[in-house]
Order: C-alpha cells, then sequence, then structure tokens
C-alpha cells in the first residue's frame, strides 16, 4: 500500500490524535505482543487493574517481554507482579514508569538507562485509548466520552475485531466525503440530502436515504449523522426503532497498514436490558458489522487512489485530504488546513439539492 508520504500528507509519517489499541479485555495480567506506529508493543494489565503499554523489548539483552510460554517467570506467574512486568529471560523488573526497579541476582543499582519507553492509556467503554503525538505533546482535543455507555436503555457494545488492513487510513477517511459508493455498496436509495461538514478536528457526514432492504416502500428515509473526532474515531449514530450508536476506530501499524475494530450500542425499551434485548442489539450489531465489511473488503482489493478523480456529484474529496493532513503536520499549523476545510458543503444530485439547483 502507498506510503504516508506518497499521498503528500506531511512531515510526520503517523496521524497525531487518540487511537484504540485494544478491547479492555485483551489486558489481563498475561502480557499480549501488539505492534503499532511502527513499534513492537506490549499491553498488560496490572493487579491494581490498571492496563499498560510498554516498549516490547527488555533493554538488557533485547528479550520481548510478552513473547514467552516457557520460562519460569511465567509458569511461576511472577511475569507480573503488582503493576510491573518481569522479563522472561532475566528476571529485570520494570514499573509502570517504565523504570526498571529490580535485577534479581544484582545488588547493583539499576541503571537508570535500563528503562522502557511507555504510552499512557485511558480506558473508555470498553476500550483502551492511546494519543500518540510525533511531537511529544499533550492532547490537543478531548478523547470522546461515548456517553452511552453503561446508560438505562442502552445494550453496550461488544468489540468486533477485524484485524489488519494493508490500506493507509486516508483510504478509510475518504469515505466520509464519498457520496458516490453508497448505492453501488450499501444499498442506499433515493438519497434526499448528503452533506459535509469539517469543523476544527472534527469531520462530519449527513446522509438522509432511503434503503433496499433497511427500509421498505413507504417507510420514512433513514438518517445517519456520523463523525470523525481526529484521524482515528468515527462514531455514527442512526435514529429509529431501535437508536444505535456505532463506533470504528482504525490505528496505524505500519506506514500503510492499519488495525480496525468495529462496535454497536442499542437503544431499548427496558431500562435494565432484557436477555432478549441484548440478544436483539447483538443482531443490530452483526448487521451493522455486515454493512461495514462492504467497505472493508473494497478497501483490501483496490490500489492506493493518491488523486481522487473528481467529477460532478461526488462528495468534497479535496476539501476532505486538506482537512486531515492538520493530523501530519506540527500542530502549530493546524489552524492553517483547518481555515482551509472549514464549512458545510452539501452535495449534488439528490431530492433536496437536484443537479438543476447546485452547481
Amino acid at each position: 500500500m502507498a506510503t504516508t508520504a506518497e499521498y503528500g500528507l506531511g512531515e510526520f509519517t503517523y496521524p497525531r490524535g487518540w487511537f484504540m489499541v485494544g478491547a479492555s479485555e485483551e489486558a489481563t495480567t498475561k502480557p499480549l505482543a501488539v505492534r503499532f506506529f511502527g513499534e513492537d508493543m506490549v499491553l498488560y494489565r496490572g493487579e491494581s487493574g490498571r492496563p499498560f503499554l510498554v516498549e516490547a523489548y527488555c533493554p538488557h539483552m533485547g528479550t520481548h517481554l510478552a513473547q514467552n510460554s516457557t520460562s519460569y517467570v511465567v509458569t511461576d506467574n511472577e511475569h507480573v507482579e503488582g503493576d510491573n512486568i518481569r522479563c522472561p529471560y532475566h528476571g529485570w523488573r520494570f514499573g509502570p514508569d517504565g523504570q526498571c526497579n529490580d535485577i534479581p541476582y544484582s545488588p547493583a543499582k539499576p541503571p537508570k538507562k535500563a528503562c522502557l519507553k511507555n504510552w499512557s492509556l485511558t480506558e473508555r467503554a470498553g476500550c483502551l485509548w492511546m494519543w500518540f503525538d510525533e511531537e511529544g505533546g499533550e492532547p490537543d482535543y478531548e478523547l470522546p466520552a461515548f456517553e452511552m455507555w453503561d446508560q438505562p436503555h442502552w445494550v453496550n457494545w461488544k468489540i468486533d475485531i477485524l484485524g489488519e488492513l494493508e490500506s493507509h487510513p486516508q483510504e478509510v477517511v475518504d469515505n466520509m466525503v464519498d457520496k458516490g459508493h453508497l448505492g453501488p455498496v450499501h444499498g442506499s436509495t433515493d438519497m434526499v440530502l448528503f452533506e459535509n461538514v469539517f469543523d476544527n478536528h472534527e469531520i462530519r457526514q449527513i446522509l438522509t436515504a432511503g434503503h433496499k432492504t433497511l427500509a421498505g416502500e413507504g417507510v420514512e428515509p433513514m438518517t445517519n449523522d456520523t463523525w470523525y473526532t481526529g484521524p482515528g474515531i468515527l462514531q455514527s449514530i442512526m435514529v429509529g426503532e431501535y437508536p444505535s450508536h456505532m463506533l470504528i476506530a482504525h490505528t496505524p501499524v505500519e506506514d500503510g497498514k492499519i488495525k480496525v475494530w468495529h462496535a454497536l450500542m442499542v437503544k431499548v425499551a427496558n431500562e435494565v436490558p432484557t436477555e432478549g434485548d441484548i440478544a436483539a442489539g447483538r443482531g443490530y450489531q452483526e448487521a451493522s458489522l455486515a454493512a461495514f465489511s462492504q467497505d472493508f473488503e473494497i478497501w483490501g482489493n483496490k490500489r492506493p487512489c493518491l488523486a481522487p478523480m473528481m467529477v460532478k456529484g461526488d462528495g468534497p474529496f479535496d476539501k476532505l485530504r486538506i482537512w486531515y493532513k492538520q493530523f501530519f503536520n506540527p500542530r502549530a499549523r493546524a489552524g492553517e488546513f483547518q481555515k482551509r476545510a472549514n464549512g458545510k458543503y452539501v452535495s449534488n444530485g439528490t431530492l433536496n439539492n437536484p443537479w438543476d439547483e447546485v452547481a
């Protein structure tokens, strides 16, 4: 797949922002090998219940901290002690701050250089989130609150792990303005409205349309309100008999490869969801996943689109790609790209905006 440089996005290889690194259930006292942003990492949960993310290789002799099942450090359940992690090779122990705090066979104080790079995690809505910034700065926007999580009437989502996709995230984000694929791929019909709103670090898509199977003849068109918060977190709300709240998250693994997750929460009539409500919610999530998988298949089998060939009726791909550049350049330049993209763009070729009324 093409690289960030080939798309001409900016100075940095990876975008700045909040990113998902796993489902909450994946962080346990058995360390897990993961890879993001071109680095091998280890995800684990300390005995306090806090999740941690550290670099994978021990600074002593380069041992991978998670790729072991036979060392006595592992079989004696010493791999994670408190909130610390031990190397399975020589038993060096590292604290939550990444600093080595114990060398079991040496009376010497651990060297200051014996330190693991570590990343702070926030656990929210059944997911693990990290802030990534090649400049090393603090977050410049808030992680979404996911307000419906654990609220009355809502069936919490279960995370679908879709795995890795050989695609640059640019191809995924392009979907926010891709009006033309909604009929051929997803079955949208009688499109009433398609608009995009760019607002600093957020982009929104409002779609009102019928559907070949979800909305039968004579049924009111459905409205989907979909938005990105930063470059890696998409949420979408659909209003209907069972209102739903969808999550799609994607995080760079390498330059040109991403890991992808999907989930869906559903609102039901009962304040405390029954087993039947939960089963119905899972059914809705499966339907949502099937729709998203239609996109996933296409992304995995296309060549890079370095410059869309825009025609009348397309959404504002040009503005989307300007907006996206803010995350690949120094944050001091973010306002420059936001100013060039911010605003509302209503696409033509819909019932509300027919060809003869919109240029």
